[in-house]
């Protein structure tokens, strides 16, 4: 028997305002709000559905976890990006990749990466 996986889900302070970021950011839209838990569904295309938690205390350090996102333009989905909300940390090159940190508007990490020759 082996897992699957079904969902990442994201902790955060405000779920339904953390939710417009996300929706606006991955092209889908809430599919059930509990309040505390909000659950987005799968972005258009493939993907997972996205989860929203309320959890008391505020997010400290570096995340543990993080999501990778891949687009054919990095700098214009950046941009993008930044325009609803995100805020750029740091960009990274390695042979054949090359990625942005970013964080959503309560500080949680994810990347955009690209391949690059």
């Amino acid at each position: 028997m082996a897992i699957h996986m079904g969902m990442i889900t994201i902790d955060c302070a405000e779920p339904r305002r953390l939710a417009e970021f996300w929706t606006a950011a991955l092209g889908t839209q809430v599919a059930q709000d509990y309040g505390e838990f909000v659950v987005l569904a799968p972005p258009p295309g493939g993907g997972l559905a996205v989860g929203l938690q309320r959890v008391p205390e505020a997010r400290a350090g570096k995340n543990r976890v993080h999501v990778d996102f891949g687009g054919d333009d990095r700098a214009a989905e950046v941009e993008r990006l930044v325009g609803l909300g995100a805020k750029e940390v740091a960009e990274h090159e390695v042979p054949g990749l090359a990625w942005t940190v970013l964080v959503d508007p309560e500080g949680n990490e994810f990347c955009v990466s690209e391949r690059v020759s």
